[in-house]
């Protein structure tokens, strides 16, 4: 019964684990993405002087 326990608690902490690092590497694509969109935005105010 220990084991199995054991088992469950440490397969539910790697999920845990790796949705998380799929969360924080999704939110990091989005961020990279809106820096892009400002950049892009300033270009274009930048050309129009």
């Amino acid at each position: 019964m220990t084991k199995r326990l054991l088992a469950m608690l440490m397969a539910m902490g790697l999920a845990a684990g790796l949705a998380g690092c799929n969360t924080l590497a999704g939110a990091g694509k989005d961020i990279q993405q809106g820096g892009e969109a400002v950049e892009d935005a300033a270009r274009d105010v930048q050309s129009s002087y």
